[in-house]
């Protein structure tokens, strides 16, 4: 028995039926991977760093018989996290080109009896499938809005409504601004952000509206792939309309449990853009515990900025008042976005 070749949109189908198993080296894995596998290298860093060189001054049989040395000390502990892997699902391996390292781990479970997929053209057949999801001709709605205004909380709303979004900060681990990755966890690699994304829009139909979250093209780290960036700039935008004071109650409550020295920090990385004067007044606001008071002098620089970006775009812009006050009034706004949203597709 050998292991079963399996397609990538096949293997995606059924993708939960399966453990995934990348083959690949702790640094491949690291810089993209697909969404949910597990890394088990059959090669580390510096066992793979042996082979190139190998390969390069000796040639491709001395590099196979290296890698072979390699491995075969290792084995019977790779046999075994392999057996503790497959104790619910059958394995599916892939490598970088669905080569050796996936032919090989996966022959060596298949020693057993086990049940074995190998995935065609390995991860770059992947890379391949997700660069094709952003080809795809989608309907562009841009939720757009002040800082603070709660865009990504209302994404989810209409998201309750059945309403197609793509919550790119949310895929970023990053909310955008300077303050966006305080209380979140490391973000991914722009590789990996991408593989995300294309995980979320397969799993949207081009007929119906997608709403994504105003953005730049850098999000934190991680990139917007240059096809969503330029749906971005060409779809439809919902300009959200929400209190001055509403805003600063939303943002004390998000940003004010962090420690001074944290928020100094961030307001320091952007002192050029607020200005020396409304830098030094906020890290004085910030010791003195004057949270509305520090966010309202960031707000200054992030609120010209956007200012500067609503004009830009206004002739392909409509407004929309939000309100935050009562359960009811944000279910209220909430609808008349879909409303609208109708009104534009």
């Amino acid at each position: 028995m050998t292991p079963s070749i399996i397609h990538i949109e096949d293997a995606l189908k059924d993708r939960e039926k399966y453990t995934w198993i990348d083959a690949r080296s702790e640094s491949e894995f690291l810089k993209g991977h697909l969404p949910g596998a597990v890394n088990v290298p059959l090669l580390n860093n510096e066992e793979r760093k042996e082979i190139g060189i190998a390969y390069k001054t000796l040639g491709r049989s001395a590099a196979v018989k290296l890698g072979l040395a390699l491995v075969g000390p290792k084995m019977s502990e790779l046999y075994g996290i392999y057996e503790s892997l497959a104790k619910e699902k059958p394995l599916l391996f892939y490598c970088w080109r669905g080569g050796l390292r996936s032919l090989i781990s996966s022959t060596l479970f298949q020693w057993s009896g086990h049940k074995v997929y190998r995935l065609n053209g390995g991860y770059k057949a992947y890379r391949q499938w997700s660069q094709e999801q952003f080809q795809r001709r989608f309907k562009y709605i841009v939720l757009s809005g002040a800082t603070g205004s709660g865009k990504t909380e209302i994404l989810h709303l209409l998201h309750d409504q059945r309403i197609q979004i793509i919550d790119l900060e949310g895929l970023a681990n990053h909310k955008g601004s300077a303050f966006g990755g305080l209380g979140k966890p490391a973000q991914p690699s722009t590789e990996a952000f991408e593989n995300l994304l294309a995980e979320k829009l397969s799993e949207l139909t081009i007929d119906r509206p997608v709403v994504f979250e105003n953005e730049s093209r850098l999000i934190g780290t991680c990139f917007l792939p240059q096809p969503i960036w330029d749906g971005l700039q060409t779809g439809p935008i919902i300009q959200l309309n929400v209190t001055l004071e509403r805003r600063l109650e939303r943002l004390s409550n998000e940003y004010g449990g962090f420690s001074s020295d944290l928020l100094i920090d961030k307001i320091q990385a952007i002192s050029k853009k607020l200005g020396g004067q409304h830098a030094k007044s906020a890290q004085e606001m910030v010791v003195s515990g004057d949270t509305k008071g520090w966010i309202e002098a960031v707000l200054v620089y992030y609120d010209k900025t956007y200012s500067y970006s609503a004009e830009k775009n206004k002739e392909r812009t409509k407004l929309l008042d939000f309100e935050w006050e009562t359960e009811e009034s944000i279910m209220s706004s909430t609808n008349a976005i879909i409303e609208l949203i109708k009104e534009l597709y």
